[in-house]
């Protein structure tokens, strides 16, 4: 999506993020079991015998022991909200640095975005810090681990298993990685869940002209006042409110209440109005050098 170009036309973008976070979360408990029970390898075991199936399966399953998670040390989020905090167990410690989760952590889960600076964030730099036998779960991107190095290290014994939910060519078929298609977000709840959040969106804007959840323009909103309100989709320059009002006090506009709010290069303006605002008061207001759009709620 070109963003910039959807800005610069005032097309609001809207994202759903959240929507899918427990069809998320319910995967990296499953990976952390998988990670920790030889489950994976057990099942397609299993699924090689042929006769006898009973009494092969009581001999040969000692080759898949594994571990449990209780009672171990799980390293994960670094961007941990206020209110999600609020929530943890009084058991959760708070990790200065990735450098405490690498010493510490038997499970590394990661929960990052990928960019320049959290490319390759595990490598063998990183997991020279980290516990022998450690298990790490990628639920996030491929890029965050180098895969080389996780290769290497599963190799050596240093790390135990790899789960990722980004498969590769590099990856997949390989001793103590399992590869998970891409399943996060595939729930039937998440797809609802995405599309009711959308839906909400796209309604709150197109009713009240507010921005919830936008990847290219401000979150904006203000309880309804007056008789009409004006959504002004603006550069995010100097002035631009001291212009706006200017223009509607000489179309003789009274403002009831107001807000602003810029993202980068881009900004918007709801403007309560006691009056009736018409499309002549609009078209001034977008005649105003940097309004891209104006639009009356």
């Amino acid at each position: 999506i070109p963003l910039d170009a959807c800005a610069e036309k005032g097309i609001v973008v809207f994202n759903t993020p959240g929507a899918n976070a427990n069809g998320v979360k319910e995967l990296a408990i499953a990976a952390l079991l998988l990670a920790s029970r030889n489950i994976v390898d057990g099942i397609n075991w299993a699924g090689t015998l042929e006769t006898d199936v009973a009494k092969s399966v009581e001999k040969g399953k000692s080759k898949f022991a594994g571990c449990e998670i209780k009672g171990k040390t799980l390293g994960c989020d670094p961007f941990m909200t206020v209110n999600a905090a609020w929530k943890l167990s009084r058991g959760v410690k708070s990790a200065a640095t990735y450098e405490d989760i690498y010493k510490s952590a038997d499970y590394i889960t990661l929960h990052v975005p990928a960019t320049p600076q959290t490319k390759n964030m595990i490598s063998a730099q990183t997991l020279a810090m980290m516990k022998d036998g450690v298990k790490i779960i990628n639920l996030s991107r491929a890029d965050l681990v180098c895969t080389d190095d996780i290769k290497a290290a599963i190799a050596s014994g240093k790390v135990a298993k790899y789960v990722t939910d980004f498969p590769t060519e590099e990856v997949i078929n390989q001793p103590g990685i399992i590869t998970i298609p891409h399943l996060g977000a595939s729930t039937e709840e998440s797809e609802d869940n995405c599309a009711i959040m959308a839906a909400h969106e796209l309604i709150d804007y197109l009713e009240n002209g507010n921005i919830t959840n936008s990847v290219n323009y401000p979150a904006i909103s203000m309880p309804r006042s007056g008789l009409a309100r004006l959504v002004v989709l603006h550069k995010n320059q100097p002035e631009m409110l001291t212009n706006i009002t200017a223009v509607l006090a000489s179309d003789g506009v009274n403002i009831d209440n107001m807000t602003s709010r810029s993202k980068g290069d881009y900004a918007c303006a709801l403007l309560d109005c006691v009056g009736e605002v018409t499309p002549a008061h609009a078209a001034d207001i977008a005649a105003i050098s940097g309004v891209i759009r104006v639009l009356i709620k």
